[in-house]
């Protein structure tokens, strides 16, 4: 039997989704590499949306007020049309700890992130290429410009959307490939918007949407129509993106430019996100429109969710079972993406009738709470769900308000939040809710047994206990009369049970092993 290799993930890209992968690796005790190709990291905001979703995954992290530090928080969408604004969605109804966006340039997410993994003892190798890419039964074989040759025992290709992982494996992306051509622009402007809120204003021309940031700087995104044989313009100039403002928006005078491009999207996605010993991530995996800024945050939850489930794999605590978990999980999410994205551009470009038909349904919907409501849960990627997951394991109890599969919800007490989230922020862990604050004993298996009652007075058999004397995190769950729930490293509820039947709980962690 030949020997492991030195090297247990080596990670392709360092954006944000591979400094995701590596950092969540690294902290996990696996030996990993990542590579990127540009000599030095991009000075290019690029993606500059970061979700509440995505905000619990770096509070899982340890990095959340870092990355808040950089940025603006945006607390509302705003919709208009015609200059009218047709109305606005608040995003502090969402079921997150941090109901908010955090507007800031990639290049800052990608600072924090790179920081971080310093932190860890990872390094990102520039001016490193993958050339060529072979695998085998127990391992992966890389041939690297200027590393040379390098062997692993598994891969993420998370090099974006000319990924020359996606290349090497013998896959490529399918889908819709006509074609939406966007216009982008970095700059600094005066106006009047409401800093606090993402703007998106739909014109017969093309949605623009328009995202206020740190130190009067904006992003604007807006869909261009360009004639399908005309070529796209790279280099569009100051003076054509004000004349756009002007004519969807008005009221926005730019003053300086940062980083002005035009670039063609195309909705598609792999048939399988992995492929051996390989994994794909991010932009190698999907791509799709800018519109609801959901692009880097997508990939880096791909990141999140692989990167517990390789651990467990390299640390002989799983088996396939749990790999295979990440494609049935993930790839949903992306073609769920896609096709928000794609509805919403199109119901930005609508004209004549159409348009009108679709203001007064705004108007109406836009004072129904509970279309609001899912809008910024959508937007938020608070919806995301894995229900359908391999590994999702427990019918819900009677009146339980979460299932298996589902993000475990935050309660309200801020200390009560704080003290769960640390002690569920990295591994499994089996909470127990008390029925009448009796406790019961611990039992079944999990590396952390937490008891969650009316004193924090400590039990035999439970490695933390946590007072909740109101029973916020009882009523939050539905477990009025006690019960049990595995919490994924990812925040998910893997199973759910009744105190007197532990079978779920038994047969989640017995299927990670499969």
């Amino acid at each position: 039997m030949s020997p492991s290799p030195a090297t247990d993930v080596v990670v392709v890209g360092a954006g944000p989704v591979g400094l995701v992968a590596a950092a969540e690796l690294a902290r996990r005790g696996v030996r990993v590499r990542i590579i990127d190709k540009l000599a030095v990291p991009t000075d290019e905001s690029r993606a500059i949306a970061v979700h509440a979703r995505s905000l619990d995954m770096f509070n899982r992290m340890g990095i959340v007020d870092q990355l808040a530090a950089t940025g603006l928080k945006a607390v509302a969408m705003q919709l208009y049309t015609g200059g009218e604004r047709l109305f606005r969605v608040p995003l502090g109804t969402v079921d997150s700890a941090f109901p908010y966006t955090v507007v800031t340039a990639q290049t800052e997410t990608e600072r924090v992130l790179t920081e971080h993994a310093e932190s860890l003892g990872v390094t990102v190798e520039r001016d490193v290429e993958l050339v060529g890419l072979t695998q085998d039964d127990n391992a992966v074989h890389l041939s690297l410009r200027n590393a040379g040759d390098v062997t692993a025992s598994w891969v993420i290709g998370a090099d974006g959307a000319h990924s020359a992982v996606r290349a090497l494996v013998g896959t490529k992306l399918a889908g819709t490939f006509a074609g939406e051509q966007f216009l982008l622009a970095d700059i600094d402007a005066s106006h009047s918007l409401d800093t606090d809120s993402m703007h998106t204003f739909f014109s017969p021309d093309g949605p623009t949407a328009v995202f206020p940031m740190i130190n009067d700087r904006m992003r604007v995104i807006a869909q261009t129509r360009s004639a399908a044989d005309e070529p796209l313009n790279l280099n569009p100039t100051q003076e054509e993106v004000q004349a756009v403002l002007d004519q969807r928006i008005g009221g926005i005078t730019i003053t300086s430019s940062h980083w002005l491009t035009s670039f063609e999207v195309h909705h598609a996605q792999v048939p399988s996100y992995r492929w051996g010993r390989v994994f794909l991530a991010g932009d190698a995996a999907h791509i799709h429109s800018p519109a609801g800024g959901q692009g880097m945050n997508t990939g880096m939850q791909d990141a999140f969710n692989l990167a517990w489930k390789l651990a467990a794999v390299i640390h002989g605590d799983a088996g396939d079972t749990l790999l295979d978990s990440y494609h049935a999980e993930r790839h949903p999410v992306a073609a769920a993406v896609i096709t928000f994205s794609d509805r919403l551009t199109k119901m930005g470009t609508l004209s004549g009738a159409a348009q009108h038909v679709r203001d007064l349904a705004m108007r109406v919907l836009g004072h129904v709470g509970a279309f609001t409501r899912q809008l910024a849960a959508v937007a938020e990627e608070i919806d995301i769900n894995y229900r359908d997951s391999p590994i999702a394991v427990g019918l819900s109890p009677r009146g339980s308000k979460v299932a298996a599969g589902e993000h475990l919800p935050h309660v309200a007490d801020e200390a009560l939040q704080k003290q769960l989230g640390s002690l569920c922020g990295s591994g499994h862990a089996v909470v127990t809710v008390a029925n009448n604050q009796v406790a019961p004993a611990a039992g079944g298996p999990g590396p952390v047994q937490i008891l969650v009652t009316d004193t924090d007075a400590p039990v035999a058999g439970y490695d933390a206990v946590v007072a909740d004397p109101s029973r916020d995190l009882a009523s939050r769950l539905g477990l009025k009369s006690g019960g049990r729930v595995v919490v994924r490293p990812d925040g998910y509820v893997g199973a759910i049970a009744t105190l007197d039947d532990p079978t779920p709980v038994t047969d989640y962690f017995g299927r990670l092993t499969r």
